[in-house]
């Protein structure tokens, strides 16, 4: 299974509209790059980095999230983004998801989410409180009565932010008290055609368990060469709007940056 007619078109639009509201509404924010300017002696340059930059951003906080709701919804029960996790923490729970954190950090053990998992259900939940931080994941969904709680991140994030990932997945386990899927996807393999290796995750997190890259995650989603067709047709849309993106950034090379 792969992309139908439908979630294209339904593709096709969000990436429209949030490109083209970019397009409406982006000025640049940073007038003073002194040290780049000089060195790149372009303005023109400088300006498509500014706005591919922030175009990029736009990508992981509001797109990526509600394309993956787009393709997983015809499979799954329910799917949502942005959606709250209910629930307490214990110290108890709290003090068995930092020993696992730092034994992973410390090459005492080995990323093993089953077990991990089962660590955390054991720990007593009694006198569990709200927190404020974590309850929340960028998508969810629910297929075949599972549920799956996923983090969408940056595809090269340093060992804080791996380490921090790790222990937001064991605390939505804590949280929810019963084996949900709780995983960390990266949308893109930076390093392809080579396999996903970034060296701060350092074992972290267990491979094909709780972390997905490129289509590893879409496929997931929809099926056999889902991702192919999601480059398709975000290439489909890149060629609609190039006119207008190239457009904008010698807009934004007319406001000469400050040195």
């Amino acid at each position: 299974m792969s992309l139908t007619a439908d979630q294209k078109k339904k593709i096709k639009e969000l990436l429209r509209t949030k490109i083209k509201g970019k397009l409406a509404n982006y000025a640049r924010e940073t007038t003073s790059m002194p040290f780049l300017a000089k060195i790149i002696q372009d303005e023109e340059k400088v300006a498509a980095y500014s706005f591919i930059h922030s175009l990029a951003t736009t990508l992981g906080t509001s797109i990526y999230e509600n394309v993956a709701k787009i393709i997983a919804e015809p499979s799954s029960q329910e799917v949502g983004t942005k959606v709250k996790v209910d629930g307490t923490l214990s110290s108890a729970q709290k003090s068995v998801i930092d020993r696992i954190k730092n034994d992973l950090r410390n090459g005492v053990r080995k990323a093993n989410k089953a077990k991990e998992t089962q660590e955390v259900l054991k720990a007593s939940s009694t006198g569990g409180k709200p927190q404020k931080d974590g309850n929340e994941v960028d998508f969810y969904m629910k297929r075949n009565g599972v549920e799956y709680y996923f983090e969408i991140k940056t595809s090269k994030p340093n060992i804080d932010v791996f380490t921090k990932s790790k222990e937001k997945l064991l605390e939505w386990i804590a949280r929810k008290k019963k084996p949900v899927k709780t995983l960390v996807v990266f949308p893109y393999n930076p390093y392809h055609p080579k396999p996903y290796n970034r060296f701060t995750e350092q074992g972290v997190l267990e491979k094909g368990e709780e972390f997905l890259v490129g289509d590893e995650f879409w496929d997931f989603l929809g099926g056999k060469n889902t991702y192919n067709d999601l480059i398709q047709v975000f290439d489909e849309v890149g060629k609609e709007l190039r006119k207008d993106i190239d457009a904008k950034i010698k807009e934004v090379a007319r406001t000469k940056m400050k040195v």
